[in-house]
């Protein structure tokens, strides 16, 4: 109390300093975020929060003029895990707040962007041992309450995938609410969805947790921990069970999104709320617009003192791949998820006149059928005049002659690929022709949805014989048939060429993205899709996406079902298990690669694809402490005064504070050099284990090193019995004789049993 009253009294004295100016008639309020560091908890409650906004509140006035008082208000305030506020300011003011010795950081509120019944089966399949994960997954009374807290656009309350049938009384450790709003009552939750808030964002339509009519936010949740439900589809595609990858963990939904985009103020509200509320995890699949530093980004702010507080955060790497250094959420105290495909395929054929079928990849639910052909045009030939030739090669749109191309199927290439298949598709219908066939890489991964307009997509091999037939017949006709999904596709997974890649952009020496998981095609749970044009007649509750916003929550689920088995792990505990145990070869017994068909490497697939069956029992964890994350902080260049104030110990940063100190001074379950330097000293990064498999067991390493690049373990040998728990080893890195650029591989532990995989990126300069 007495340390709160010293801060009002500071407050108050602060008034009195000559800071306050007139706004600059140039200078226009906008949104700021003031981040104040650690929550003190001198008060707790509906106490706490009143005083803590009073002080806010204080902070406020005194650097807005007198005669705006108006602007005096607070449109967030943070003080549950940590303090601070949101309002609105113009840059002088933020100014000035910045200078305050009780403020860490101001930056502008930024517009966050939105980043089964397959999925989780493929990755049964795929650990070998699926019989223990569908012992758990059925046997719900046997697990620990998990709750997982969806920061997203909200919820569709009504969906069977939010069903509570089977699940027992909501955990008493739950403070959340479930907050009342447009079409969305208190009964609308229930003991699956065991609470909703939404938060003030700019939007035209009333305030409610209720899902915006994309359904991102229902998908992600349903696909974390969406109850079963069978006879799942999307009008018929994809048929199956649909589950989340924890059914019997309890969801908590934030709404932080609107049409308008995502809050990153009212999502740094949402993780204060959701940690004091008790979820256990937090699932968040968006970013900011532009890459910031961590202490100028909401996110990162929110899961540092998640983590303090032993909340997990996940968070999807972002669409922005196949470039490098466009991953997001570089923290380490983050799991950062890249995406890759499954294993099953939506196929539309293409039927030739001579009886040939050729192989497509589109989802459409055409009325075309084997019995009627249609004429074969490739776009150059029905261009609209001789100077779009090009253009309509590729069906740019406005390239094509309506008479010419009216009641045909065109075939167009796809060699510019700058050209969204949106937009090619666009110029094909609006010519009103028959169909469309496009020949080349699919450069955008998905399947494309068009609708009920006939269109398939097919690989250049597929494309010759189309034109070899097309060459050789007088009047080349064809038809394409509606899509069908086909399962067992080899080679599978294969990272997604949108999947955001590595090294970070502000430090290469922590490894991301972390993890990789199913993110193409997945169907879950949405709102309602009732008689949309294109689209089949009826309804639809379920939904075919794709994006790192889709692979993130199959990591919460895995996360969920872990932390369900082993309810007294840390976050760090469970996110060294998923990476140490992920699978690096696909279902054909071969390495990752990604769509270009070249091997995948840990910028690409971090540690390689989730494997939560064999995550249960990793053998060995490597723990990060809230000790390492500072350090991080203090390497990375943050003064003394700003990272203790993150804090409630008494941390002090390292007196030898640089950033190439973070690769061997934080205990993280990967290793990343971002420069190895050929004409020093030998590099030695130094790591910590835990075992939490059998008391007696001895680890043997194995090192899996590129030609040229030196990398010993030592001890080669680690050794644990019940009085033992924790050992230390040391990785050498010797860059000598190795070419200059990147360089991965990784380091095992094994006892026999289990397989502790340590990946590693090295760049030799």
């Amino acid at each position: 109390m007495a340390s709160f009253l010293l801060l009002l009294l500071f407050l108050f004295s602060f008034l009195s300093c000559p800071l306050i100016s007139s706004t600059s008639p140039l200078q226009t309020p906008k949104h700021y975020i003031v981040y104040m560091g650690s929550s003190r908890n001198d008060h707790k409650g509906e106490e706490g929060a009143r005083l803590a906004e009073s002080a806010h509140w204080h902070l406020l006035s005194s650097i807005i003029p007198s005669q705006e008082t108006e602007r005096i208000s607070l449109i967030h305030s943070y003080h549950h895990a940590f303090r601070g506020f949101s309002a609105m300011l113009t840059e002088h003011e933020a100014s000035l707040l910045s200078g305050h010795s009780e403020v860490l950081s101001v930056f502008p509120d930024t517009v966050l962007r939105l980043h089964t019944t397959r999925s989780w089966d493929f990755l049964d399949a795929q650990s070998g041992i699926a019989s223990r994960l569908g012992y758990y997954q059925h046997h719900h009374s046997s697990l620990h309450d998990v709750i997982i807290g969806v920061i997203d656009t909200g919820i569709w309350p009504e969906s069977p995938s939010f069903n509570d049938d089977h699940m027992g009384k909501i955990p008493s450790r739950w403070k959340g609410v479930c907050m009342e709003g447009f079409q969305f009552n208190k009964s609308n939750c229930n003991r699956k969805l065991i609470g909703a808030r939404f938060y003030d964002v700019l939007s035209k339509f009333p305030g409610s947790p209720r899902d915006d009519a994309e359904g991102h936010g229902t998908h992600t949740a349903s696909t974390a921990a969406g109850s079963p439900v069978a006879n799942a589809s999307f009008y018929g595609l994809a048929r199956g069970t649909a589950r989340g990858g924890a059914p019997s963990a309890r969801i908590a939904s934030y709404k932080v999104c609107s049409e308008n985009g995502c809050s990153g103020a009212a999502t740094l509200k949402a993780i204060d709320d959701a940690i004091m509320d008790g979820v256990d995890i937090i699932s968040i699949s968006m970013d900011a617009n532009s890459q910031v530093e961590f202490l100028e980004d909401p996110i990162a702010i929110g899961a540092f003192h998640a983590e303090q507080m032993g909340v997990m955060v996940i968070c999807s790497a972002g669409n922005f791949g196949p470039d490098a250094y466009t991953v997001s959420h570089t923290a380490p105290w983050i799991l950062t998820v890249a995406a890759s495909s499954i294993d099953r395929d939506f196929q539309s054929r293409v039927m030739l006149g001579n009886g040939r079928t050729i192989k497509g990849s589109a989802i459409n639910f055409s009325g075309l059928t084997r019995s009627k052909m249609y004429r074969l045009a490739l776009g150059e030939h029905v261009a609209i005049n001789k100077t779009l030739v090009s253009d309509a090669r590729n069906c740019v749109p406005d390239s094509l002659d309506s008479k010419k191309a009216s009641g045909k199927i065109i075939i167009c290439v796809t060699s510019n690929q700058d050209i969204p298949t949106t937009d090619r598709a666009f110029a094909v219908e609006s010519v009103n022709a028959k169909g469309l066939i496009l020949v080349g890489e699919n450069t955008e991964d998905e399947t494309y949805n068009a609708g009920s307009f006939p269109l398939t997509q097919v690989e250049k091999h597929e494309g010759h014989l189309i034109f070899n037939y097309m060459k050789f017949s007088k009047k080349p006709v064809a038809t394409i048939l509606p899509s069908v999904d086909v399962l067992g596709i080899r080679p599978s997974p294969i990272v997604a060429s949108f999947s955001s890649r590595g090294p970070g952009n502000f430090t290469e020496n922590i490894l991301k993205p972390d993890i990789m998981a199913p993110g193409v095609d997945i169907l879950a749970a949405v709102p309602p899709v009732t008689d949309e044009p294109g689209l089949p007649r009826g309804t639809s509750i379920f939904g075919i996406k794709s994006g790192t916003s889709m692979a993130c929550p199959h990591v919460s689920g895995a996360a969920a079902f872990i932390k369900s088995v082993h309810p007294h792990w840390s976050s760090s505990m469970i996110r060294s298990a998923l990476m140490t145990t992920a699978t690096i070869s696909n279902n054909i017994g071969k390495p990752l690669t990604n769509t270009s068909r070249y091997l995948a490497n840990p910028h690409e697939a971090g540690a390689g694809e989730i494997s939560p069956a064999r995550a249960l029992d990793p053998g060995l964890v490597f723990e990060t402490t809230e000790e390492d994350n500072l350090r991080f902080l203090c390497y990375y260049g943050y003064p003394q005064e700003r990272v203790k104030n993150m804090t409630k110990t008494k941390f002090k940063c390292p007196k030898k504070s640089q950033e190439e100190l973070i690769s061997s001074s934080i205990n993280y379950p990967s290793i990343s050099i971002g420069k190895l330097d050929r004409t020093q000293a030998a590099q030695i990064i130094r790591r910590k284990v835990t075992n939490v498999g059998s008391g007696n067991a001895s680890y043997y390493s194995r090192v899996h090193a590129p030609k040229g690049l030196l990398v010993k373990v030592s001890p080669k040998k680690i050794n644990f019995d019940e009085s033992k728990r924790k050992a230390s080893f040391r990785v050498l890195f010797n860059g000598k004789k190795a070419h200059k650029g990147y360089h991965f591989g990784h380091v095992i532990w094994s006892d026999g049993h289990h397989r502790v995989r340590v990946v590693f990126a090295v760049n030799v300069e």
